[in-house]
């Protein structure tokens, strides 16, 4: 990790935020600028990855933030927590890709974990991911994810999700204590 790099700022991200966080995530996995870092979908999915309304209802629901993460001024990365009872619930990760592969992701996954157990007192960090993404998996492993096994299918025909490019995609919920 650079340590000598200027620290990130988190906030909750507004209705003003929404264009360039769905600009964010679109980059970070789907067309020829996600290629530039690993969390790349574009060999599996085409097509968008979220939309304005979808980041707009996360950033307006009760139960969710969209944690905008900045470093001096500029959006670098940005993820959902949804207060799910006894759990949360992380989703929309995403990291420039020009800024992957260097300790970003470990270190926002971290303080969105604290956030979640500090703040509403869950047990449990919970997730999907597209479960043919190995490598993906397998950093989440890393950080003290298991895999459950629990599948739910892809909305294959929504097009808001993007257009897959095989048959066999689903989603696998992997859980990590808390506590």
């Amino acid at each position: 990790m650079d340590t000598t790099a200027s620290p990130l700022s988190y906030r909750d991200a507004t209705e003003a935020d929404v264009d360039g966080i769905v600009a964010l995530i679109q980059s970070a996995y789907r067309g020829e600028s996600s290629r530039a870092g690993w969390t790349t979908e574009a060999d599996i999915l085409q097509g968008q990855r979220t939309d304005p309304q979808g980041v707009l209802d996360v950033v307006k629901s009760p139960d969710s933030r969209l944690l905008k993460v900045e470093r001096e001024g500029r959006v670098v990365a940005c993820c959902q927590l949804e207060h799910r009872g006894t759990n949360a619930y992380f989703g929309m990760f995403a990291v420039s890709p020009v800024l992957q592969g260097a300790g970003l992701g470990r270190a926002i996954l971290a303080e969105a974990e604290r956030r979640a157990r500090e703040e509403w007192g869950v047990a449990e960090m919970h997730m999907t991911v597209i479960s043919v993404r190995e490598d993906l998996i397998a950093w989440y492993e890393r950080r003290g994810y298991r895999r459950t096994g629990e599948m739910t299918p892809f909305p294959y025909g929504d097009e808001r999700f993007g257009v897959p490019q095989r048959d066999d995609l689903r989603f696998e919920l992997l859980v990590k204590p808390l506590a």
